[in-house]
């Protein structure tokens, strides 16, 4: 009989942790929830859906802070800043290009390595809580995202191979703002 207790202080020991991770768990998707919904009701151009889904695919996610979860939105940028070039990369090296569409993914990869910068800095700047200048760099990023989008659109006919792409880094720059701008509004009132 008394084999049996060490087992049982054992499980219930496990099943205490597992609510415990449970719980700080659902803590933190309460705040992603509630921080996107607040986002998607302020800002035309962030989707709720978007927001929770890219928020919680990030580690660490489950248990951030509103700072933390405005470090996961950068460094998401950052990924899918630094995936974008790649990819455009990728695209050049096809040879069917019309020269048109070759000249605006040319563009879009200027642009897109100098948001990789950009981004590195307002990261820095975003934990040094110097938020003014973490915006500048986030804006110009979203600015090059919608600069590379329109130069397809400036052709007649012209589709846009990377509409997804600047697409997200837009909504994604788009949260990174709203969640700075959060924690100014907070840290104001305190």
């Amino acid at each position: 009989m008394q084999k049996q207790k060490p087992f049982s202080l054992f499980f219930l020991s496990i099943l205490i942790m597992m609510v415990m991770i449970m719980i700080s768990g659902s803590d933190g998707q309460v705040l992603i929830n509630s921080t996107c919904k607040t986002f998607s009701k302020n800002d035309p151009n962030i989707d709720y859906n978007f927001c929770t889904t890219s928020l919680q695919a990030a580690p660490a996610s489950q248990c951030a802070t509103r700072q933390g979860l405005g470090t996961i939105a950068i460094r998401l940028i950052r990924y899918n800043v630094t995936d974008t070039r790649c990819h455009i990369k990728q695209l050049l090296k096809n040879r069917k290009w019309d020269p048109y569409v070759r000249q605006c993914l040319s563009d879009c990869l200027e642009l897109y390595s100098d948001a990789i910068p950009s981004v590195k800095a307002a990261m820095k700047n975003f934990n040094a809580r110097r938020f003014d200048d973490a915006n500048v760099q986030i804006s110009s990023i979203m600015d090059a995202s919608t600069t590379c989008e329109d130069g397809f659109k400036e052709k007649k006919g012209v589709v846009s191979p990377l509409s997804k792409r600047n697409g997200d880094t837009f909504q994604l720059s788009a949260v990174a703002l709203s969640v700075m701008r959060m924690i100014q509004t907070e840290s104001q009132a305190d």
